[in-house]
């Protein structure tokens, strides 16, 4: 909150409850974007009144994640 006047909006990652009242803060104040749980399905029960707000990671876990890559076996390599 001391940034406050700093920022436009705000992204708060956490889905622990104690963190109410600075999410209400921010939403009554129109400074809260989004309010990011780790999981959609399991966080504080507090932090329910803010479901339009509420973004689940685990739903952008194909986005945000790293894919694999095919590793390559020494010698099947074109031009090694």
């Amino acid at each position: 909150m001391s940034e406050y006047p700093k920022y436009h909006k705000a992204v708060i990652v956490s889905g622990d409850g104690d963190f109410y009242c600075l999410v209400n803060c921010l939403r009554n104040k129109g400074k809260l974007l989004k309010l990011m749980v780790p999981d959609d399905s399991h966080y504080s029960s507090l932090l329910r009144k803010f479901a339009p707000e509420i973004v689940g990671i685990n739903e952008l876990k194909n986005k945000l994640g790293c894919k694999k890559q095919e590793r390559h076996t020494r010698g099947t390599e074109p031009f090694e």
